[in-house]
């Protein structure tokens, strides 16, 4: 079974590709570097909870909609 952070980080690349933002936007957001950001979406590093949830609103989405793919997985 894969590791579920990086299911979390191909939803959220999967869903900042959609709405058409950059990971230098996001990164700016979140008050981060972009390459600490692409860690997140490489599955480098783990996300936080709050950051986690501040990326779902960037994004637009949910903490559920993020987590859906997890859930389907277990």
């Amino acid at each position: 079974m894969p590791y579920n952070g990086y299911i979390i980080a191909e939803a959220i690349r999967q869903r900042r590709l959609k709405v058409n933002y950059s990971q230098e936007y996001v990164a700016q957001q979140l008050g981060i570097s972009q390459n600490a950001y692409s860690k997140f979406e490489l599955g480098q590093c783990n996300i936080t909870l709050i950051r986690a949830l501040h990326v779902c609103e960037i994004l637009g989405i949910g903490l559920d909609e993020l987590l859906l793919p997890v859930l389907k997985v277990a």
